[in-house]
């Protein structure tokens, strides 16, 4: 199922791409804005998509019968969510499950950047680099030079469809995946994984981050696969829970 769901994710990601960057711009009517706010959010999506595809293999969740393939699409869906090298998020992602939301937790912020906005910069710092930018911005150039030898307003089309899902999908990523979830680490004394579930419904949960919410079950469970996740925390039903240790924690203070 988990192969399923990354054929599904990278092959719409490839497929949308190149029939976004041909969509009719925003001058061309109604219609065409409409068809530009469904793309760039569909692409949003699937972007993050990318993330969670590489997030599973990091745990090996994705192909634990074929090591080698799990880190072969683990590593192509990082490639394509940003260049983002694969061995380095690898080992970023296994610090934050050691020490979650302490200072050896680089997803956390560092003590000086608490606000959700200095929180999100630092949190980008942790995976961006000079080269992962480098090789980045070369493919958006291939990009934009071969779609402005196709279509006209190409740097418009290429910042819609591929930047702007892009940033979303960092903003999706952060706040459902890491602001909410750690952001009670001074009241959650009494928990090791140092994080809370966001207690939405199934549909609202999927769409906002396939999941990822659903953080405190993640932590307790990494080897599970992003989409057994709701099942999960059905399932669980003692105070270990981090969204009911933070209000057991609450009421007694």
């Amino acid at each position: 199922m988990g192969l399923a769901w990354a054929v599904a994710i990278l092959g719409g990601w490839l497929v949308t791409l190149p029939l976004s960057l041909l969509l009719p711009t925003a001058s061309e009517g109604a219609t065409a804005l409409a068809l530009i706010t469904a793309a760039v959010l569909l692409r949003a999506f699937l972007q993050t998509g990318l993330f969670i595809v590489a997030h599973d293999a990091m745990h090996g969740s994705l192909c634990p019968q074929a090591p080698r393939w799990n880190d072969r699409i683990g590593r192509l869906s990082l490639t394509l969510y940003g260049w983002l090298p694969w061995h380095s998020c690898r080992r970023n992602h296994r610090r934050h499950h050691r020490a979650p939301a302490s200072p050896g937790d680089p997803d956390h912020h560092d003590g000086d950047h608490r606000h959700p906005v200095a929180w999100y910069f630092h949190f980008l710092a942790s995976y961006l680099s000079a080269l992962q930018m480098t090789a980045l911005l070369g493919s958006w150039l291939v990009v934009l030079i071969t779609l402005a030898s196709l279509r006209g307003q190409a740097l418009e089309r290429l910042l819609l469809f591929w930047t702007l899902p892009l940033l979303l999908s960092s903003l999706q990523l952060f706040i459902v995946g890491t602001y909410l979830p750690h952001r009670h680490q001074t009241t959650l004394v009494h928990d090791r994984h140092q994080a809370v579930s966001l207690r939405w419904p199934r549909l609202i949960s999927f769409l906002a981050c396939f999941h990822f919410g659903y953080h405190w079950e993640h932590h307790a469970h990494p080897q599970l696969p992003w989409y057994c996740l709701p099942e999960s925390r059905q399932k669980i039903s003692d105070p270990g829970d981090g969204t009911r240790a933070l209000a057991v924690i609450k009421r007694s203070r």
